[in-house]
Protein backbone atom coordinates (compact mmCIF):
# COMPACT_ATOMS: atom_id res chain seq x y z
CA UNK A 1 0.00 0.00 0.00
CA UNK A 2 1.44 3.42 -1.35
CA UNK A 3 1.85 5.86 1.73
CA UNK A 4 3.95 8.24 0.11
CA UNK A 5 7.82 7.99 -0.38
CA UNK A 6 10.50 7.93 2.71
CA UNK A 7 13.56 9.57 4.02
CA UNK A 8 15.41 6.02 2.78
CA UNK A 9 14.29 6.50 -0.69
CA UNK A 10 16.09 9.86 -0.53
CA UNK A 11 19.35 8.73 0.70
CA UNK A 12 19.69 5.76 -1.57
CA UNK A 13 18.88 8.46 -4.77
CA UNK A 14 22.10 10.37 -2.78
CA UNK A 15 24.42 7.60 -1.72
CA UNK A 16 24.21 6.14 -5.38
CA UNK A 17 25.20 10.04 -6.43
CA UNK A 18 28.10 9.74 -4.56
CA UNK A 19 28.64 5.95 -5.01
CA UNK A 20 28.11 5.68 -8.86
CA UNK A 21 29.55 2.64 -9.72
CA UNK A 22 28.35 -1.10 -10.73
CA UNK A 23 29.94 -2.44 -7.76
CA UNK A 24 28.49 -0.25 -5.03
CA UNK A 25 24.57 -0.60 -6.69
CA UNK A 26 25.14 -4.18 -6.68
CA UNK A 27 26.73 -4.30 -3.13
CA UNK A 28 23.14 -2.28 -1.98
CA UNK A 29 20.77 -3.95 -4.47
CA UNK A 30 18.80 -5.11 -2.14
CA UNK A 31 18.54 -1.80 -0.71
CA UNK A 32 17.00 -0.43 -3.69
CA UNK A 33 14.69 -2.75 -4.03
CA UNK A 34 13.09 -1.53 -0.30
CA UNK A 35 13.11 1.75 -0.47
CA UNK A 36 13.45 2.51 -3.99
CA UNK A 37 11.77 0.31 -6.26
CA UNK A 38 9.36 -1.46 -3.71
CA UNK A 39 6.96 2.51 -3.28
CA UNK A 40 6.88 3.14 -6.78
CA UNK A 41 5.68 -0.09 -7.53
CA UNK A 42 3.02 0.59 -5.10
CA UNK A 43 2.35 3.60 -6.61
CA UNK A 44 2.48 2.61 -10.53
CA UNK A 45 -0.25 -0.64 -8.51
CA UNK A 46 -2.44 1.97 -6.92
CA UNK A 47 -2.87 4.19 -10.02
CA UNK A 48 -3.71 1.18 -12.19
CA UNK A 49 -6.92 0.38 -12.03
CA UNK A 50 -8.06 4.58 -12.69
CA UNK A 51 -5.79 4.28 -15.44
CA UNK A 52 -7.29 1.72 -17.59
CA UNK A 53 -10.63 3.49 -17.21
CA UNK A 54 -9.00 6.43 -18.74
CA UNK A 55 -7.29 3.96 -21.36
CA UNK A 56 -7.95 0.38 -21.30
CA UNK A 57 -5.01 -0.22 -23.58
CA UNK A 58 -2.93 1.38 -20.88
CA UNK A 59 0.40 -0.61 -19.94
CA UNK A 60 -0.11 -1.17 -16.01
CA UNK A 61 2.51 -3.64 -15.04
CA UNK A 62 4.88 -2.07 -12.83
CA UNK A 63 7.80 -3.25 -14.40
CA UNK A 64 7.06 -1.79 -17.88
CA UNK A 65 6.11 1.03 -16.56
CA UNK A 66 8.90 1.98 -14.17
CA UNK A 67 12.45 3.78 -15.95
CA UNK A 68 15.48 1.86 -15.14
CA UNK A 69 17.91 2.61 -12.40
CA UNK A 70 20.75 2.00 -15.25
CA UNK A 71 21.83 4.77 -17.56
CA UNK A 72 22.12 4.34 -21.04
CA UNK A 73 25.68 5.87 -21.64
CA UNK A 74 26.33 5.21 -25.34
CA UNK A 75 25.55 8.67 -26.01
CA UNK A 76 26.06 11.39 -23.65
CA UNK A 77 29.31 12.23 -22.24
CA UNK A 78 28.21 11.48 -18.95
CA UNK A 79 28.93 7.90 -17.97
CA UNK A 80 27.80 7.59 -14.29
CA UNK A 81 25.75 4.14 -15.29
CA UNK A 82 22.99 4.72 -12.50
CA UNK A 83 20.54 7.85 -12.06
CA UNK A 84 19.22 9.47 -9.12
CA UNK A 85 15.96 9.59 -9.93
CA UNK A 86 13.08 7.70 -11.16
CA UNK A 87 9.91 8.35 -13.29
CA UNK A 88 7.22 6.34 -14.65
CA UNK A 89 4.74 5.97 -17.34
CA UNK A 90 1.61 4.81 -18.66
CA UNK A 91 1.47 4.75 -22.17
CA UNK A 92 -0.29 2.32 -24.03
CA UNK A 93 1.38 -1.56 -23.92
CA UNK A 94 4.03 -2.23 -26.92
CA UNK A 95 3.88 1.59 -28.02
CA UNK A 96 7.25 3.00 -29.06
CA UNK A 97 8.06 5.77 -26.88
CA UNK A 98 9.94 7.95 -29.30
CA UNK A 99 6.55 10.00 -29.87
CA UNK A 100 4.29 8.01 -27.57
CA UNK A 101 1.51 10.18 -25.68
CA UNK A 102 1.87 9.39 -22.20
CA UNK A 103 1.12 9.96 -18.25
CA UNK A 104 4.86 10.80 -16.27
CA UNK A 105 5.23 10.51 -12.63
CA UNK A 106 8.94 11.69 -11.72
CA UNK A 107 11.12 11.83 -8.36
CA UNK A 108 14.26 12.08 -7.06
CA UNK A 109 16.48 14.49 -4.59
CA UNK A 110 14.62 17.74 -4.98
CA UNK A 111 12.84 16.83 -7.97
CA UNK A 112 8.75 15.99 -7.59
CA UNK A 113 6.97 16.35 -10.95
CA UNK A 114 4.06 14.74 -12.92
CA UNK A 115 1.56 15.47 -15.63
CA UNK A 116 1.04 14.07 -19.68
CA UNK A 117 2.05 14.87 -22.60
CA UNK A 118 4.53 13.60 -25.75
CA UNK A 119 7.54 11.79 -25.25
CA UNK A 120 9.76 14.10 -27.64
CA UNK A 121 8.69 16.20 -30.86
CA UNK A 122 5.47 14.62 -32.42
CA UNK A 123 5.67 16.64 -35.65
CA UNK A 124 2.87 15.18 -37.06
CA UNK A 125 0.24 15.05 -34.71
CA UNK A 126 0.93 18.40 -33.44
CA UNK A 127 0.53 19.89 -37.36
CA UNK A 128 -2.79 18.18 -37.20
CA UNK A 129 -3.22 19.17 -34.19
CA UNK A 130 -2.43 23.20 -35.44
CA UNK A 131 -5.14 22.42 -38.35
CA UNK A 132 -8.19 21.19 -36.03
CA UNK A 133 -7.35 24.00 -33.97
CA UNK A 134 -6.91 26.70 -36.14
CA UNK A 135 -10.10 25.25 -38.07
CA UNK A 136 -12.56 24.76 -34.46
CA UNK A 137 -10.70 26.80 -31.65
CA UNK A 138 -13.81 25.95 -29.67
CA UNK A 139 -14.08 22.29 -29.57
CA UNK A 140 -10.52 22.29 -27.68
CA UNK A 141 -11.59 25.60 -25.82
CA UNK A 142 -14.15 23.35 -24.21
CA UNK A 143 -12.33 21.14 -23.17
CA UNK A 144 -9.94 23.41 -21.22
CA UNK A 145 -12.82 24.90 -19.97
CA UNK A 146 -14.77 21.21 -18.28
CA UNK A 147 -11.12 20.40 -17.59
CA UNK A 148 -10.17 23.93 -15.74
CA UNK A 149 -6.25 22.73 -15.72
CA UNK A 150 -5.74 25.94 -13.89
CA UNK A 151 -7.45 25.29 -10.97
CA UNK A 152 -5.41 21.88 -10.35
CA UNK A 153 -2.26 24.02 -11.08
CA UNK A 154 -1.96 22.26 -14.44
CA UNK A 155 -0.35 24.23 -17.20
CA UNK A 156 1.25 23.64 -20.73
CA UNK A 157 4.75 22.93 -20.99
CA UNK A 158 7.84 22.14 -23.34
CA UNK A 159 9.18 23.76 -26.23
CA UNK A 160 7.58 26.07 -28.63
CA UNK A 161 8.58 27.42 -32.20
CA UNK A 162 9.29 30.81 -31.44
CA UNK A 163 8.36 32.59 -35.03
CA UNK A 164 5.30 30.80 -35.85
CA UNK A 165 2.59 33.10 -37.10
CA UNK A 166 -0.54 32.23 -35.15
CA UNK A 167 -3.76 32.13 -37.50
CA UNK A 168 -5.88 35.15 -35.97
CA UNK A 169 -9.16 32.33 -35.28
CA UNK A 170 -6.65 31.10 -32.78
CA UNK A 171 -7.80 33.09 -29.12
CA UNK A 172 -4.94 34.54 -27.41
CA UNK A 173 -5.05 31.84 -24.48
CA UNK A 174 -5.01 29.24 -26.98
CA UNK A 175 -1.80 30.27 -28.43
CA UNK A 176 1.07 28.87 -26.43
CA UNK A 177 -0.89 25.35 -27.36
CA UNK A 178 -0.88 26.30 -31.27
CA UNK A 179 3.11 27.00 -31.19
CA UNK A 180 4.22 23.72 -28.78
CA UNK A 181 7.13 21.87 -30.36
CA UNK A 182 7.51 19.36 -27.74
CA UNK A 183 4.27 19.39 -25.48
CA UNK A 184 3.11 18.21 -22.26
CA UNK A 185 0.80 19.71 -19.48
CA UNK A 186 1.85 19.11 -16.00
CA UNK A 187 1.61 20.17 -12.09
CA UNK A 188 3.32 23.50 -11.64
CA UNK A 189 5.87 23.74 -8.53
CA UNK A 190 4.38 20.89 -6.61
CA UNK A 191 6.03 20.85 -3.02
CA UNK A 192 8.40 18.44 -2.70
CA UNK A 193 7.62 17.69 0.92
CA UNK A 194 3.82 16.55 -0.79
CA UNK A 195 6.37 13.40 -1.78
CA UNK A 196 6.67 12.02 1.81
CA UNK A 197 2.85 12.10 2.77
CA UNK A 198 -0.50 10.24 1.82
CA UNK A 199 -1.89 13.02 0.57
CA UNK A 200 0.43 12.65 -2.88
CA UNK A 201 -1.42 9.61 -4.44
CA UNK A 202 -4.40 11.19 -4.61
CA UNK A 203 -3.68 14.40 -5.41
CA UNK A 204 -1.65 12.63 -8.35
CA UNK A 205 -4.60 10.81 -9.08
CA UNK A 206 -7.10 13.48 -9.13
CA UNK A 207 -4.48 15.74 -11.94
CA UNK A 208 -4.52 12.04 -14.12
CA UNK A 209 -8.28 11.70 -13.98
CA UNK A 210 -8.61 15.75 -15.12
CA UNK A 211 -6.36 15.45 -17.90
CA UNK A 212 -8.20 12.45 -19.26
CA UNK A 213 -10.05 14.43 -21.44
CA UNK A 214 -7.09 16.03 -22.96
CA UNK A 215 -5.52 12.86 -23.24
CA UNK A 216 -8.19 11.44 -25.52
CA UNK A 217 -8.19 14.82 -27.36
CA UNK A 218 -4.34 13.90 -28.00
CA UNK A 219 -4.65 10.64 -28.45
CA UNK A 220 -7.36 10.63 -31.39
CA UNK A 221 -4.97 12.65 -33.04
CA UNK A 222 -1.93 10.44 -32.44
CA UNK A 223 -4.04 7.36 -33.59
CA UNK A 224 -5.26 9.08 -36.75
CA UNK A 225 -1.49 10.26 -37.42
CA UNK A 226 -0.49 6.22 -36.99
CA UNK A 227 -3.30 5.08 -39.00
CA UNK A 228 -2.24 7.32 -42.12
CA UNK A 229 1.65 6.40 -41.29
CA UNK A 230 0.52 2.67 -41.56
CA UNK A 231 -1.92 3.36 -45.10
CA UNK A 232 1.23 4.95 -46.57
CA UNK A 233 3.77 1.82 -45.67
CA UNK A 234 1.36 -0.09 -47.20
Amino acid sequence: MFTGFTDETVRFFLDLKFHNSTEYFHQERQRYLEVVQKPFYEMIEALAPEMQQIDPMMEIRPHKCLSHIHRDTRFTKDKSPYRDHLWFLFRRAAEPRDKSLFYFFEFGPSRLAWGMGFWGENRDAMDLFRRRLEANPACFDGILHDVSPESRNLFPGGTVHKRMTVPASVPLHLRRWYCAKELYIGKQDPPYPLAFTEELLPEVRGDFAALAPVYRHFRGIKDEVDQEDQERMG
